[in-house]
């Protein structure tokens, strides 16, 4: 069998097989092009602190342990920001030897500053699933800019099934991007595509800040709040921004991408000695996403900013982070884009589905 990331038709096989189960059953709108949808369950617990089971231990264990009180999802609940909650998910894996997974948060999850992070039974890192796993899967939720409100089924994150190695070192990226230019720019390959910050925009803001105090959103009610009620939008100030300690941004890059059809890629942490901040959320970039044969013609990557623990000058064109391409076992039966209705095809700066 092929070495690579898994796509939808497998995905569809592996729910079939028993792989991948669920309550209540799977649905096709859960499977994209190279991923999984995972739903909310019913309850949520309010714990003390983020944690992970660790070897041979439970979720359910560490929730004795750890957890303050249930809440009920099933008429909506607010998760309060700053706080730290788990939640039951409906699937559940029983995965053959020869795959593993790794999960992440949706795009729209990302752009609100919803930390949200895959656990697993004896699990030692999260959004990492072991070959051969069985079990529960749970979603850590921490709201860093917004209080939200969920319900059971909502699908925060996703996650990817892998079969081997097929990450492409940097001279395949280079073959790649000959072929089918994945940036609209010189192309910067190093341990994956580099990819720059956009300061320097033709109109518009440069980019959004997520105000301190706000009202709820439901995540359910799409283009339903004003973006000015939740964020302020940040002018075009000599090609530079100082990110304030604490605060959370939406950017966007200078370089417009393409995925490949029978390629996924994953936006990678950056290095932390490039500056006391983080770029990425959501990491997934499905086949498709940009490519013509979609609907495509290259979309601009949203970077989802926080700074850490002193004000750092961000400049036009700083690298600030960079894409990891790995192969498909096979050429997804659908692409990212117009025909999936996807949200963000196509897309410049755009901050999350609820806004308008």
């Amino acid at each position: 069998m092929n070495a690579g990331v898994l796509p939808c038709q497998a995905i569809r096989s592996l729910v079939a097989d028993g792989s991948i189960a669920a309550d209540p059953p799977i649905t096709d709108t859960q499977i994209q092009p190279a991923s999984l949808d995972l739903r909310l369950g019913s309850c949520a617990y309010r714990v003390r602190a983020s944690f992970l089971a660790g070897g041979g231990q439970a979720v359910t264990d560490r929730l004795r342990e750890f957890s303050m009180h249930q809440i009920d999802l099933e008429s909506g609940a607010v998760l309060e920001k700053g706080c730290v909650y788990v939640v039951p998910l409906q699937e559940r894996l029983d995965l053959p030897g020869d795959l593993r997974a790794v999960a992440n948060a949706k795009s729209s999850t990302g752009r609100l500053d919803l930390l949200t992070r895959t656990i697993t039974d004896g699990g030692t890192e999260f959004d990492r699933v072991p070959p051969g796993y069985r079990g529960p899967l749970y979603a850590e939720i921490c709201p860093r800019s917004f209080s939200v409100l969920v319900r059971p089924g909502m699908a925060l994150n996703q996650i990817r099934f892998r079969r081997g190695s097929a990450v492409l070192d940097d001279s395949e990226l280079r073959a790649l991007h000959d072929a089918e230019g994945l940036v609209d720019t010189a192309p910067v390959i190093e341990d994956g595509l580099g990819f720059s910050v956009d300061l320097a925009p033709r109109d518009g803001p440069v980019g959004y800040r997520a105000r301190p105090h706000t009202g709820v959103v439901d995540l359910g009610r799409i283009g339903a709040y004003k973006a000015a009620d939740f964020w302020d939008a940040l002018p075009a100030d000599r090609e530079r921004l100082i990110l304030d300690p604490g605060a959370f941004y939406i950017l966007v890059s200078r370089e417009s991408v393409t995925i490949p059809p029978d390629h996924a890629a994953e936006m990678a942490p950056y290095l932390a000695v490039a500056g006391e901040f983080r770029v990425h959320y959501a990491g997934f970039f499905d086949p498709g996403f940009g490519h013509s044969a979609a609907g495509g013609t290259g979309s601009r990557g949203v970077l989802e900013v926080r700074c850490h623990e002193a004000p750092f000058v961000l400049e036009h064109g700083q690298i600030v982070g960079r894409l990891v391409y790995e192969r498909m076992t096979e050429r997804p039966d659908a692409l990212y884009g117009a025909a999936l209705k996807s949200n963000y095809q196509g897309q410049r700066l755009k901050l999350g589905k609820q806004f308008y």
